[in-house]
């Protein structure tokens, strides 16, 4: 018959050992099928056909580009709200607005194939079963040993807006919202241009456009 004290000490290994399976699988990149890493995938309804598997697609949303106060990053909301408790009144506080482009008449010839500015913007969260995750801004194309999740143009809010933005990677083969393309502004995606200066030129050059590309591995 085993006694409580032996019956404590096998309970307490088969815990070490658990703890380091899951430690093992974690050092193979996630045997379990469980980990790995997400991203926002900004400007499309789909996630990349790489092993990638969809979350959520919903719409950018963010802090309107006036608010003094705003929160900078871009949001990606889904499409089903489950709402708490709420109040109907409008209350002082902090805010959303859906996400708009503003990229100019450039866009249709050289850049995104179509014209896009003043539509809303989608987005979709991507699940991938490779850890690590990186966006590269200044480059179209990952380093050797990563995977390539999409590539596009770098984005921000404008430099004479009052609000702050981040930097985000705005898909080269954007989409917009069907039926929109009113001018209701809201937290707006404009193109990053290279500045020379502390920034070295070569290998940068002044008022390019930057690319930028997400990559996993």
């Amino acid at each position: 018959m085993i006694s409580s004290e032996e019956k404590a000490t096998a309970d307490s290994s088969i815990s070490d050992l658990s703890n380091k399976l899951k430690r093992l699988q974690i050092s193979l990149g996630g045997a379990t099928g469980v980990l790995g890493s997400t991203f926002v995938r900004w400007g499309r309804t789909s996630c990349p056909s790489n092993g990638t598997e969809m979350v959520y697609k919903g719409y950018v949303g963010g802090s309107h580009y006036t608010h003094t106060g705003a929160a900078t990053d871009y949001l990606c909301l889904p499409e089903e709200p489950i709402w708490g408790h709420f109040e109907g009144a409008s209350q002082s506080g902090a805010k959303v607005y859906g996400g708009e482009y503003q990229f100019d008449g450039r866009t249709r010839k050289n850049f995104f194939g179509k014209e896009v500015e003043q539509h809303d913007a989608p987005c979709v969260v991507c699940h991938t079963k490779r850890n690590s995750m990186l966006m590269i801004p200044g480059r179209n194309q990952c380093y050797e040993g990563w995977t390539l999740e999409y590539y596009g143009y770098l984005s921000a809010g404008h430099i004479t807006h009052k609000a702050g933005s981040q930097y985000v990677c705005a898909d080269a083969q954007l989409e917009v919202m069907p039926n929109s393309g009113a001018n209701k502004n809201g937290k707006l995606f404009y193109f990053v241009e290279a500045k020379c200066g502390s920034l070295p030129c070569p290998p940068y050059v002044a008022d390019r456009e930057l690319s930028c590309v997400v990559c996993s591995k």
